[in-house]
């Protein structure tokens, strides 16, 4: 369903049980980033009324899973860690050349959106299905499905606003490139990367 190219290796989970601390405090930034995006999607592209009406709807369901995965770090004992550095979003942001239409400006960043959320979708469903805290696990499972729905919407803008044929000749071969940078990743505990 996710059309990934390159699935997670499952040792990842391993890396994330035993950083557990992290990757919640990676996942809070990484939620809060993901409701950034949709608010900046609204200011760059405030005439697209349908998107804009659902960024807004995005917005507050993404700071509402930080506020979910934030009470999880307060539940621990443990307080919200510094941002870091998304090697995984840094290198998918070099593949579509910067300028272009307004039009391209658009569709290259809802790919890119769709993309990121598709990565989350698989990442959090190997943690719902591998993790040995059963609480955990659950709680991943519920975002795995709210990482779907955003996915699937993000690529269905992207198909609506711009030349479906081409859309979709970007989208096969922005997960072409997802796939190499993946090859890389997977060694750390962080959400993507």
């Amino acid at each position: 369903m996710l059309g990934l190219k390159l699935p997670t290796d499952p040792r990842w989970v391993n890396i994330v049980e035993k950083n557990i601390d992290e990757i919640l405090t990676d996942h809070a930034y990484c939620e809060q980033k993901a409701a950034s995006t949709a608010i900046s999607l609204i200011i760059r592209f405030p005439e697209y009324t349908d998107l804009v009406e659902e960024m807004i709807a995005l917005s507050r369901e993404e700071m509402g899973h930080f506020k979910m995965v934030h009470d999880r770090i307060i539940a621990r004992g443990k307080s919200l860690g510094r941002d870091r550095k998304d090697e995984y979003v840094i290198e998918l942001m070099k593949y579509f050349p910067k300028g272009g239409s307004r039009t391209d400006q658009l569709v290259h960043r809802l790919l890119y959106a769709a993309l990121i959320e598709a990565r989350s979708c698989e990442r959090f469903r190997l943690l719902s299905e591998e993790l040995k805290d059963k609480e955990l696990a659950d709680f991943y499972h519920k975002l795995m499905i709210s990482e779907a729905s955003h996915y699937t919407m993000f690529l269905k803008f992207a198909r609506q606003y711009g030349n479906r044929i081409k859309v979709d000749e970007k989208w096969e071969s922005l997960l072409e490139y997802e796939a190499e940078i993946m090859k890389n990743l997977s060694k750390k505990e962080t959400v993507h990367g």
